[in-house]
């Protein structure tokens, strides 16, 4: 079967309609057919044998078919599964509305796909620092194992939000969301 088959095949294979819940992928167990030209650039772009995909109604749709398994990305359907390659995370957080301050504050994330998540100890934040450049790059958990990296932007404006904590035997500087505190950067 050509790459293109695949994907018109995924394609039907999609949920049709606006506003639906999630399908459910981790309940779906289908048969690996190989891998797709199709790539999530670190900044949420999507593309399809090199060219990105403009359609934001198409992206949306791909994105509820995504899955993280052991061996990597899939899109999947209840009757096949296709690998894909993701440079970074799949879904780049592109805004946060921040409601209260320090244990009551409540950060909650919009994608670039337009999933909201709100981070708390069920979807937590963490921040990776590159050892070259130093850079941060920062992560909230979308569902399942599926993250988004925050815009450095949207972090940049938290930053306004953090505040110095003690945790796990050190002082941090870090965000607090829906009652649990996220270290960021250690202050010696």
């Amino acid at each position: 079967m050509s790459e293109s088959h695949k994907v018109d095949d995924l394609i039907a294979q999609l949920p049709s309609g606006e506003g639906k819940a999630l399908p459910p992928v981790h309940s779906w167990n289908p048969p690996f057919c190989g891998d797709i030209d199709m790539r999530i650039a670190r900044d949420g772009t999507w593309f399809y044998q090199g060219s990105a995909i403009n359609r934001p109604a198409m992206v949306r749709l791909f994105s509820t078919i995504l899955r993280k398994d052991e061996q990597g990305y899939v899109l999947v359907t209840p009757v096949e599964k296709v690998g894909i390659q993701v440079e970074d995370a799949p879904f780049v957080a592109i805004d946060c509305d921040v409601q209260g301050q320090r244990q009551n504050q409540v950060l909650c994330f919009t994608t670039q796909v337009g999933d909201t998540v709100e981070a708390n100890a069920d979807h937590p934040l963490r921040v990776v620092i590159d050892p070259s450049t130093q850079e941060p790059s920062p992560y909230v958990l979308v569902r399942d194992r599926l993250e988004a990296l925050i815009h450095r932007n949207v972090f940049y404006r938290l930053v306004e939000c953090m505040s110095l904590e003690h945790y796990e035997g050190a002082i941090w500087q870090g965000l607090w969301s829906g009652g649990a505190f996220f270290p960021v950067a250690r202050q010696d």
